[in-house]
């Protein structure tokens, strides 16, 4: 029987950690994720879970110690957000390549320069080629079910992939919302006990972990990696049905809202499609056939999938919280409008940089932004490609 609650975004996901009862979490406190460590080791040290709390010098030697315990057999993760990643860098790579189905509690939050704490994508788009699975929350409520789904998805066979569940700096992870919680024991029955085939401390079968890789198999393992990202897209969907039948909450690559007749859709990521959709909301009652695709998996990119969901529409804004500084948009921008024309869907695609650095973001926003691609659309107004919205003059 779900328990409701009110709940911050990091209170959310720790309850979900405490719920899962992993065996090791290395972490270093960095903002916004501080609390998460701060409240999983709470929860150690009143004896409500078992977790290996361990307090590492550097988000480096978090990610280190959890690869490492991983290695060993042990269900492990960390958390982290913006500088932290970052400095993780190269053992992210590590943890992928190697196979490693750890979890990572993203915050995300703006990477300097200039030196700033708030909110953007910045810190997840620049990890986004390391080979992990990346999905993004809209509210509280979806980061503890994206937590809870984790590990069923990355210790799945077929994938074997570190994953990160990424949620917005202090829009969700600092404020508190309304939440449906599961039962302990459904939350236990439904991820699992991990049982690894190869680990390092397995005295019959002896593993080496991380070995040099000379040219004859190094991309091989590679291509193997990339096979098992893509696995990974049908095994999100399997682990989301089996959610929905625990939870009756219903999950998949990316959510579509008022899209079925639209002729102008946003395709955004994260806490930001909340304003999104009431905004639609407010376009529709006023005669605009307005839409919101609200992209919940990142990694492996749904790019056929989305192709075929905004075929009909006639013009799409793909909205980036974060800069790409390519001089051509941002990581959606460019992986959306690849997939379209791969598709061969030849519809209008504006890219808009929205966001960055907690910049806010607004209804009226929204508003302007799918008005403008209406104007060019009905009237041929040329629309700049690749704007930032919100911008002091």
């Amino acid at each position: 029987m779900a328990k409701k609650e009110r709940m911050s975004g990091n209170e959310a996901v720790s309850y979900a950690i405490k719920q899962v009862n992993p065996d090791v979490m290395p972490a270093f406190p960095i903002t916004p994720s501080t609390e998460i460590p701060q409240i999983v080791s709470t929860y150690i040290a009143n004896g409500e879970m078992d977790t290996e709390f361990i307090p590492v010098e550097s988000e480096h030697s978090s990610m280190s110690a959890t690869i490492g315990a991983q290695a060993a057999g042990a269900r492990s993760l960390t958390a982290t957000s913006s500088a932290g990643l970052a400095l993780m860098w190269e053992e992210l790579l590590l943890a992928a390549s190697n196979r490693m189905p750890c979890a990572l509690a993203l915050v995300n939050r703006t990477l300097s320069g200039p030196i700033n704490i708030n909110c953007d994508h910045s810190d997840g788009m620049g990890a986004r080629d390391t080979g992990w699975i990346q999905i993004y929350a809209e509210s509280n409520q979806e980061v503890y079910d994206n937590f809870i789904q984790a590990y069923p998805i990355a210790e799945d066979p077929r994938v074997h992939l570190p994953i990160m569940i990424c949620q917005d700096g202090f829009i969700t992870s600092h404020a508190v919302m309304n939440i449906e919680l599961l039962e302990d024991k459904d939350v236990k029955d439904f991820v699992g006990e991990y049982q690894p085939e190869e680990f390092l401390l397995n005295p019959g079968k002896p593993v080496a972990v991380g070995p040099y890789s000379v040219s004859n198999y190094a991309m091989e393992a590679k291509k193997n990696q990339e096979i098992a990202l893509k696995n990974s897209k049908e095994v999100i969907l399997e682990v989301a049905r089996k959610f929905e039948a625990l939870s009756g909450r219903s999950y998949g690559l990316f959510e579509e809202y008022r899209t079925e007749d639209a002729d102008y859709i946003m395709l955004i990521m994260g806490s930001a499609a909340g304003t999104a959709k009431q905004a639609v909301d407010d376009l529709r009652a006023r005669g605009m056939r307005a839409g919101v695709i609200k992209l919940r998996v990142f990694r492996p990119f749904p790019a056929d999938e989305l192709a075929h969901a905004l075929r009909n529409c006639k013009a799409v804004a793909i909205m980036d919280r974060t800069e790409s500084y390519n001089g051509n948009g941002g990581p959606l921008g460019s992986e959306v409008t690849a997939g379209l024309y791969r598709n061969r869907v030849m519809i209008t695609a504006v890219n808009y940089i929205y966001g960055l650095a907690g910049r806010d973001f607004t209804v009226e926003d929204v508003y302007s932004i799918l008005e403008e691609l209406e104007d060019a659309e009905l009237n041929g107004k040329v629309v700049e490609q690749y704007q930032y919205v919100g911008l002091r003059k």
